[in-house]
């Protein structure tokens, strides 16, 4: 009977681990001030050895590591800032997460998981 499900093992392994990203932030943007533009994005896993404690979130920005902090009352929301030069109308954008997941007869393991390309616009007042 165990011969039959050892196929499928690596396709539930491959389904388990699945994240989703759902940007909270707007598209567009009016120019601030300060150059600095806020980011929200609300971060789920379906992975059960994700070990939710353990996050680190950031907005990964020209090669940059920006961190992020979890939005209060919300265990799955982080929101942070972007720079965009006064000289820019536009930025590319991803937000990372770092994490451990629990490993079989092992200590937990450092994992990631890395969003889309989003573009923020800057417009004018």
């Amino acid at each position: 009977m165990l011969k039959r499900f050892l196929p499928l093992l690596p396709l539930l392994l491959i389904t388990g681990c699945a994240s989703t990203f759902s940007r909270v932030t707007p598209n567009e943007q009016v120019r601030s001030a300060n150059n600095l533009y806020p980011v929200e994005v609300v971060f789920d896993s379906s992975q059960q050895s994700l070990r939710w404690d353990s996050i680190h979130a950031y907005v990964l920005i020209n090669g940059n590591l920006l961190p992020m902090h979890q939005v209060q009352g919300m265990g799955n929301r982080w929101e942070g800032f972007v720079p965009v030069p006064p000289t820019d109308d536009a930025v590319i954008y991803r937000f990372k997460f770092d994490y451990d997941r629990n490993a079989f007869g092992s200590a937990p393991k450092p994992d990631s998981s890395y969003s889309p390309l989003y573009t923020l616009k800057i417009v004018s007042q």
